[in-house]
């Protein structure tokens, strides 16, 4: 259900601007929908796991709270994550 260093450190690496970059919004709404599909691939198999809906809702909130915020400081790069990482909006 978590994602090992490797997976994180892919994440990273396709979605940073710059050679320091680890958490700017982009990279941060990557990884936050790489937990949403890890955690509803588990709700999809245990459907009472109450704790884990309700950790899935929290991280789709902040996923929309970082994608407004991207979308009002960058149009063209919120428009290309969208893109990438195939989202609605």
């Amino acid at each position: 259900m978590s994602m090992t260093k490797e997976e994180k450190a892919e994440i990273i690496k396709e979605n940073k601007h710059n050679e320091n970059d680890t958490g700017s919004a982009g990279v941060q709404i990557a990884l936050v929908t790489q937990k949403i599909v890890n955690i509803n691939d588990h709700l999809k198999e245990n459907k009472k796991d109450h704790n884990s809906k309700r950790s899935l809702l929290k991280l789709v909130g902040k996923r929309k709270k970082l994608q407004d915020y991207l979308k009002r400081k960058d149009k063209e790069s919120y428009q290309a994550l969208i893109k990438k990482l195939g989202l609605r909006k």
